[in-house]
């Protein structure tokens, strides 16, 4: 029997189920948006009072993460670049993150969700830099 998790419309209907679930039961329960830049970002500043949740989401996506690993290894595939080039990227996305006041999670699922005018423009460009990136990096391969 294979573990591997056969990739499908459903599936990834019941992973954006799932996310919107956890997004929406952050923004009731705690009126805080499931951004995950300020999420993290908000651990790095000192003065941050509402560490409990923050530290409680985030390790519900690294125990996810984790939990998916034991359960479907085959659906969670290495790094098809150097660990170089993957730190640059990393800063790159970091850097856009701040740049873009939010992250693809933020504006994507949360922001879009509630009409937010700049989040509609940040996943245009999200989805336009990464259709352009993916066209160059294929004529470059």
């Amino acid at each position: 029997m294979s573990t591997a998790m056969p990739s499908s419309w459903l599936h990834a209907l019941l992973g954006g189920a799932l996310i919107g679930l956890a997004s929406a039961a952050l923004l009731l329960t705690h009126g805080r948006i499931a951004g995950i830049s300020g999420v993290a970002g908000s651990l790095l500043q000192p003065t941050t009072r509402d560490r409990g949740w923050r530290y409680a989401f985030l390790g519900g996506l690294i125990l996810s993460g984790v939990i998916a690993s034991l359960v479907a290894p085959s659906a969670i595939g290495g790094s098809v670049r150097s660990l170089p080039i993957v730190i640059i990227a990393g800063v790159i996305v970091g850097f856009g993150t701040r740049l873009g006041s939010g992250c693809t999670s933020g504006h994507g699922i949360c922001g879009l969700s509630r009409l937010s005018a700049r989040s509609i423009v940040a996943v245009v460009t999200f989805i336009a830099t990464g259709a352009i990136t993916a066209f160059v990096a294929r004529g470059a391969s």
